[in-house]
């Protein structure tokens, strides 16, 4: 199980220093293999939020960002703290299904890249509702990545506009959810302790994946990451 859990991060780690996001949607899913699904999800918690704290920080403008992207934050917020307690409660075995799911929903919006721009005079409404489906998305699997990423990419935001916007939404996505996670009983001290312990794979995984991304192209990275995630929904509905 130890030797899971370091992979888990040190590849998460590999993903989000190749392309910028993707660290849940590749440690949750292979640690859900050996434990259940809810420790999964608890034990990405220091990892995530530091790295995404260190994200807004670093691109700056976080509080262009912050009212920008409130009504998407404050939608996904309230969602997952309506959502998570109902998703503490089922069995394993459908949260690993759930969490199948949407590792496939993740693999179909990488692969055909949907195509769509949202006005301006529309963007708050949208943000809203995106908001609203990613946070019961995350209450599920704390993976909110497909359906932010996909709308981020129609509001044809610059690099640091998406980085930064993506790192404030993340952060609004993750306290909720481990807030709500501590409270029910499914993280405690315990599972904080790994999850700090977890920095360092981490970070050996950020460095490797900028490495990485400087020599191997994006599609050819982008088809690993299709085969593997495929892979894991696929070994998690089994499971």
């Amino acid at each position: 199980m130890l030797g899971v859990g370091l992979s888990s991060f040190l590849i998460g780690g590999v993903v989000k220093g190749a392309i910028g996001v993707g660290l849940p949607m590749l440690a949750v899913p292979m640690m859900s293999l050996v434990m259940p699904a809810p420790q999964a999800m608890a034990l990405v918690a220091v990892p995530v939020m530091s790295s995404n704290l260190w994200q807004a920080w670093s691109v700056g403008q976080w509080r262009d960002n912050l009212r920008r992207f409130w009504p998407l934050s404050m939608a996904q917020m309230f969602a997952t703290i309506l959502t998570v307690r109902m998703t503490l409660e089922l069995d394993a075995r459908y949260l690993n299904r759930m969490l199948a799911a949407v590792l496939v929903l993740a693999v179909l919006l990488m692969a055909f890249k949907p195509q769509f721009e949202v006005s301006a005079r529309r963007e708050r409404w949208a943000s809203a509702l995106v908001g609203a489906f990613s946070g019961m998305l995350g209450a599920v699997s704390s993976l909110t990545g497909p359906i932010i990423i996909t709308y981020l990419m129609a509001l044809r935001l610059s690099r640091e506009q998406f980085i930064g916007g993506i790192s404030i939404v993340y952060l609004f996505g993750s306290v909720p959810l481990y807030g709500a996670m501590f409270y029910y009983g499914r993280m405690g001290w315990g599972e904080i302790s790994l999850s700090l312990a977890a920095l360092l794979p981490m970070a050996v995984g950020l460095y490797l994946g900028q490495f990485l991304g400087q020599r191997i192209s994006e599609k050819s990275f982008r088809r690993f990451l299709f085969a593997f995630l495929l892979t894991m929904s696929v070994l998690l509905v089994l499971r």
